[in-house]
């Protein structure tokens, strides 16, 4: 298969995430924020793992200069800091109730088609490093895209929008994944050093949003047992990505 078969079959693969959603419907808010609590931290750990297992040491393994993979990772995370704080886009994971309030509608349709798009070039860009960078990377996003769709659904019922239509607009945000994947694909042949730099620029996002959105939402939890699920589940993230560079 080429690059272009993994980049589209895998951005195809993360957009049916958006049907996440409809798990919601036969699941009580408490129950549904239970479960959500263990799946960010599953995806918290899988996006430490992409980067610092996978994404980082194949920087690093390419470098002409490893000064600047570390410069471009900081670019990565400096990045996704001035997207949070401009453009209002924020990750969450955690459906709208009385004690956590949402943005209005759009500005979390305009948020997550952004996040999208990206999420597409980041596909694109670890297929074009390596086959095993690019199924690593997609599988990082895959865990992230659960819990996150599922909020995003969440976000667009309780903002006054039916179920079908709900799914709809989630599933077209989703689906700029694709654009952004052979954005990047084109973007990638004409400049020169676009992967080397992407790739660490990935890391820094994927650090980021592991370090900066999920952990916070995880400490909310103060409860013992919970707390330890969360430590196991987040384990278990990462030791999928060791899997992933054992077997690949």
């Amino acid at each position: 298969m080429s690059i272009l078969s993994y980049t589209i079959l895998s951005v195809l693969l993360v957009s049916l995430v958006s049907l996440a959603g409809v798990v919601t419907l036969s699941l009580s808010g408490k129950t549904l924020n239970r479960i959500m609590t263990y799946l960010v931290s599953f995806a918290t750990g899988s996006l430490f793992g992409g980067a610092l297992i996978h994404l980082l040491p194949e920087a690093y393994a390419s470098a002409s200069n490893p000064l600047n993979v570390s410069l471009w990772t900081i670019g990565g995370i400096a990045t996704f800091f001035v997207m949070e704080k401009f453009f209002r886009w924020r990750h969450c994971h955690h459906p709208t109730t009385d004690d956590h309030i949402h943005p209005v509608v759009p500005m979390n349709i305009f948020g997550d088609a952004m996040h999208n798009f990206i999420d597409g070039v980041l596909i694109a860009i670890s297929y074009a490093a390596s086959i095993p960078l690019g199924i690593a990377t997609t599988t990082a996003v895959l865990f992230h895209e659960i819990p996150q769709e599922i909020s995003d659904y969440s976000i667009l019922i309780n903002g006054g929008l039916s179920v079908k239509k709900a799914l709809m607009v989630n599933f077209f945000s989703a689906s700029l994944a694709l654009v952004g994947a052979l954005f990047a694909l084109q973007i990638g042949k004409s400049i020169s050093g676009f992967t080397e730099a992407l790739v660490p620029l990935t890391a820094g996002g994927f650090l980021y949003i592991a370090g900066s959105d999920l952990i916070p939402e995880l400490h909310h939890n103060t409860d013992a047992k919970k707390s330890f699920i969360q430590l196991l589940m987040l384990i278990s993230g990462v030791a999928v990505m060791t899997i992933l560079a054992i077997k690949f």
